[in-house]
């Protein structure tokens, strides 16, 4: 959404809350008012306190029509003579085209909150837009393409009083020149998320305090095109690009290079790559010195679109993929979309993979975008990164729903281990794994669609005919998601949206579903 803040003169911007019925926007706007020590307004209550009586009562007696009129009237005037402070706005008031315009000068807060939320919260009220479950979700959907268009902030769907960390950097937003702030939250209290094309061309506020080092950590291709674009650098520590090279020997060679430049705790790393070298960079700055920030600038589209997020970080054992590693949270990431125009062909399709999986996970408008084929744009991307942070804010360390995003992960993780991450770049082996994933859930109509679009941008839909079909399905048991003596498990797809996680399979079927990707 685009700001004009070139008035000095103009009034400091409000923070505006919007979202759906049972978002929580009046506790949300509470709790950053709070935060601020600012005056908070609720519309809903303004127009009830103005009518003389409840808006579901004004609604039965006048109509929506009527209820609409008074509710832009209010708003209008709200958003007006807003000086600062922050306002919750109802959740159908986007709807009018003047209100989308005078919040133009404000900072809009889209507290995001799923379906299934909003209708326990609804259902059960005596609001006239919560009778009927089908006109509800309608309504949900079609609402939710607005406060997107006109967000500069979303917020996930966790306890709004969990939050706070999260005000002192929305309130830097205006300054931050179109960037969209997502907030990923944490137990330890979160970390923005700014996206926006030519981000590192004009970044946001820096999220460390003035005087810690940036020390950046990249692989050589990505230095070539990108390490310069990060200011302030006061080191750069290159390491050869690939996968083959996500090991302990690496993270020896870059600790290593931390002391040489007498890298303290008042310093942070600064991940400047895709998946290999954030999940490096972020597994050193997690272990030197017991921990050290790590900020996270994706360079690749899987990056971009999944790995940058969520703390995972790690290093390859010969045995099998990611088998050493630690939860270690960025303290930001910086996403800018322009800098995938760098990528070769065949690194792009590899991210597409990972986008195909999300939109499985995600379901709804994602899946509908990537499902007609349409390319990958930084909206796609802002919806897959919203995707994942929902995702771990529910579940940060994989004790539940947070092992949907292994989806197609399993085996393609073991594909990748038995062609010793030469054959595949990660990607690749995903769509393979996803395709296998897709078998094992009885999706053979989706398997199809998937496979098509896959190949579309040109990633296999087939194994390498050298490949083992049992080596694959022996490395399957070694995954690090095995518990016990439990079979690892798997996820399987019931429909786009309708993900489920921790199933136990057949041996046997696991092994079928490898072998139907054999030539």
């Amino acid at each position: 959404m685009s700001r004009d803040r070139s008035s000095a003169k103009a009034p400091t911007p409000a923070i505006v809350l919007v979202g759906f019925m049972g978002a929580g926007k009046t506790t949300g706007a509470r709790m950053i008012a709070n935060v601020l020590r600012e005056r908070m307004v609720d519309t809903d209550k303004r127009i009830e306190q103005e009518v003389g009586t409840t808006i579901p009562a004004y609604f039965r007696k006048h109509g929506e029509p009527a209820f609409r009129a008074v509710e832009e009237r209010i708003a209008l005037e709200l958003l007006a003579q807003a000086d600062g402070g922050v306002i919750a706005l109802g959740g159908g008031t986007v709807q009018s085209e003047k209100v989308q315009q005078a919040l133009e000068r404000h900072t809009v807060v889209w507290l995001h909150v799923s379906l299934e939320t909003a209708w326990r919260r609804a259902k059960r009220s005596d609001r006239p837009l919560a009778r009927d479950r089908g006109s509800f979700a309608a309504l949900f959907r079609q609402r939710a393409a607005l406060y997107e268009r006109l967000a500069d902030v979303v917020l996930p769907e966790v306890d709004r009083q969990l939050l706070t960390s999260s005000v002192p950097v929305i309130r830097q937003v205006p300054d931050a020149k179109g960037a969209t702030l997502l907030w990923a939250h944490t137990p330890g209290g979160g970390y923005p998320v700014w996206v926006r094309p030519g981000l590192l061309r004009d970044l946001p506020p820096w999220p460390l305090p003035e005087g810690s080092r940036r020390i950046g950590v990249t692989d050589e291709q990505v230095a070539e095109h990108h390490a310069g674009r990060v200011p302030e650098l006061s080191a750069l520590v290159e390491f050869p690009a690939g996968e083959a090279y996500k090991t302990l020997e690496t993270c020896e060679r870059v600790w290593a290079a931390l002391i040489e430049q007498g890298v303290t705790r008042s310093d942070h790393v600064v991940a400047i790559g895709g998946g290999v070298v954030g999940d490096l960079a972020g597994f050193v700055a997690s272990t030197f010195q017991r921990g050290v920030p790590v900020v996270q600038v994706p360079t690749t589209l899987v990056a971009q679109v999944d790995s940058a997020y969520g703390g995972k970080t790690g290093v390859d054992l010969p045995a099998a993929k990611n088998y050493v590693g630690a939860y270690h949270q960025p303290a930001a990431v910086m996403v800018d979309p322009d800098v995938l125009g760098t990528l070769p062909r065949e690194e792009l399709a590899a991210g597409y993979a990972e986008v195909v999986k999300t939109a499985l996970i995600a379901g709804g408008a994602l899946w509908d975008h990537v499902a007609s084929g349409a390319s990958v744009d930084p909206l796609t991307i802002t919806r897959c990164a919203r995707t994942k942070l929902q995702v771990v804010a529910d579940d940060e360390r994989d004790g539940g729903r947070r092992q949907v995003l292994n989806l197609g992960h399993t085996i393609g993780h073991a594909i990748e281990t038995v062609t010793d991450y030469r054959r595949y770049r990660h990607g690749e082996a995903v769509g393979l794994g996803l395709l296998a994933a897709l078998q094992l859930s009885g999706q053979d109509a989706l398997r199809a669609q998937v496979g098509e679009l896959l190949a579309a941008v040109g990633l296999p839909t087939r194994m390498d005919g050298a490949i083992d079909v049992d080596a694959v399905h022996e490395a399957t048991t070694r995954d690090k998601k095995r518990l016990g003596d439990k079979p690892v498990p798997f996820v399987v797809v019931r429909a786009p949206g309708d993900v489920r996680y921790g199933q136990q399979l057949a041996s046997r079927d696991v092994r079928a579903a490898i072998a139907a990707l054999a030539p």
